[in-house]
């Protein structure tokens, strides 16, 4: 098999480390390795990379502080996380720092490759999509460079910056429930955590500029417990 997807496996276990770089080698991957989080960070900020495999338990820091400083940093690299701590609360604080999935050790190593394969793919498919810069539904229209919306009456708004990024989330998947982790990660980032209340008064904007009776909403929707929806 040829693949040319280059991964980092950050793992303190040689003998693992050993029997993953082989394994994924074996698959046509290009796999590098370190043993702890400084040397990890140290390769990303040096070299690209497809995919980062990073233990939980490091000797210098923990895998979730190395997430948590990738993100911060702006590497958008997919993150796998590996962890004999398999409680939801330790999955749910992974995926909170910015890992995009989560795997508990012991694991099936094919279930290993398989969702490998799943996260590479999603990125590269999610890197090839055309930048939207012009968006129309219904008689409303969102100029994204320009920063401005026309509504159905003919209105002009000008949008934040944050506005522009949170309408392009939704935008970007229509009829599906965006979470609000989803959102914390691509438009607040890492290090602020606006309250629900926050992300409210933004769709409760939207549904002004966009809504022909805002108090029944028919584009952006809040879906109680879970997140928010764009329907075109």
């Amino acid at each position: 098999m040829t693949n040319r997807n280059s991964i980092l496996i950050v793992e303190d276990e040689e003998n693992l480390q050993e029997a993953l770089k082989l394994n994924l080698e074996l698959e046509g991957y290009e796999v590098s390795g370190c043993i702890n989080g400084s040397a990890a960070l140290e390769r990303i900020h040096k070299e690209h990379f497809d995919l980062i495999i990073l233990d939980v338990m490091l000797p210098d820091m923990d895998g979730i502080q190395v997430c948590e400083s990738i993100r911060l940093q702006q590497y958008t690299t997919p993150v796998l996380m590996l962890s004999a701590k398999g409680s939801s609360a330790d999955r749910v604080l992974g995926l909170k720092k910015g890992a995009d999935d989560y795997l508990a050790k012991p694991f099936n190593l094919e279930e290993l490759l398989l969702r490998v394969e799943k996260l590479i793919r999603k990125n590269e498919q999610a890197n090839s999509k055309q930048e939207i810069e012009t968006v129309v539904f219904g008689k409303n229209k969102i100029d994204f460079p320009a920063l401005t919306t026309q509504n159905h009456q003919g209105k002009t708004f000008e949008l934040t910056k944050r506005e522009a990024m949170l309408l392009k989330l939704l935008i970007e998947n229509p009829n599906e429930v965006v979470t609000r982790e989803r959102i914390l990660q691509t438009v607040w980032g890492y290090n602020v955590y606006p309250t629900t209340r926050t992300i409210d008064n933004f769709i409760l904007n939207f549904r002004k500029y966009f809504e022909r009776d805002p108090r029944q909403p028919k584009h952006f929707l809040s879906v109680r417990g879970m997140g928010y929806k764009f329907i075109p």
